[in-house]
């Protein structure tokens, strides 16, 4: 499952404060192994059950990155979008997010600076009403000037 809105690319020109775009995706053991292979990281906490049955967690749980990434998804895909460069990336992990979990990622635009064309976007993810994730990111947006 994969809820979104229109991808593409907003330029810096077009982006203003309170703006905001957002992804829903449910989150699937495939996808957590094929993250534990793309990034080697293959703590059984996310892929053996009966390991994560003794942690605190009481089961298996998505790597934190993989629901950052879906942050991620949203700032290169839809704002600013495809051109977009990372510059910075704060996050706080809240809560974890489980197999079958469906996670809403949303990234909102609190800060311009036009000369620099740095755009700063507060962002969260969701797992229902539990927020999982929280932080902000500074990018570099497409400018119609550089096309």
């Amino acid at each position: 499952m994969l809820d979104n809105m229109p991808r593409g690319t907003i330029c810096i020109e077009d982006i203003e404060i309170g703006m905001l775009r957002y992804l829903r995706k449910e989150v699937t053991d495939r996808d957590i192994e094929l993250f534990a292979e793309v990034s080697t990281d293959r703590n059984p906490v996310h892929l053996d059950d009966d390991y994560a049955l003794d942690t605190i967690f009481e089961g298996r749980i998505a790597h934190g990155m993989l629901t950052a990434g879906l942050i991620s998804a949203v700032i290169g895909e839809q704002l600013p979008g495809h051109g977009t460069i990372y510059m910075k990336q704060s996050l706080t992990f809240m809560a974890p997010v489980r197999p079958g979990d469906v996670v809403y990622a949303e990234v909102k635009v609190v800060d311009i600076n036009h000369a620099k064309r740095r755009v700063t976007l507060d962002c969260h993810c969701a797992v229902g009403d539990t927020v999982v994730l929280r932080g902000e990111a500074v990018v570099l947006a497409p400018s119609r000037k550089f096309d």
